[in-house]
């Protein structure tokens, strides 16, 4: 059984930084890949990004790139989401995902796991 749980989230300023973390209880991380999605009220859920365990290569929606980075801990099990100048349009739930595959994706329907969520609330 697949346990992701986030933490990290808060209410910040536009602005300020914020980093996001995703503990995965895996028993073989080499075979999957990990993905930080985040929803708004009304919207649909949005990729951000994705990194593959065996290998640490990323991807990056354009939304976020430049100002979010993913990266993982191997001795940790844990995959943070770093969150820079962040805008109140950032304002959102993120979600942690795993997919059971090597390779990154921005579909949210190739993962198969996912976390609870953590409110990241940024003020203008």
């Amino acid at each position: 059984q697949v346990q992701l749980v986030e933490s990290g989230g808060g209410l910040v300023q536009a602005g300020d930084s914020l980093r996001l973390s995703c503990a995965a209880s895996i028993r073989t991380f080499s075979n999957y890949a990990m993905g930080w999605f985040r929803q708004a009220p009304g919207k649909e859920r949005e990729f951000l990004a994705a990194i593959s365990w065996s290998s640490g290569s990323t991807f990056y929606a354009d939304s976020v790139k430049g100002r979010f980075t993913i990266s993982r801990d191997i001795a940790k099990n844990t995959v943070y989401l770093q969150m820079n100048a962040l805008k109140s349009e950032d304002t959102a739930v993120y979600y942690c995902a795993a997919r059971r595959y090597v390779g990154t994706s921005s579909r949210r329907v190739d993962y198969e796991y996912w976390g609870q969520g953590t409110q990241v609330t940024v003020s203008s």
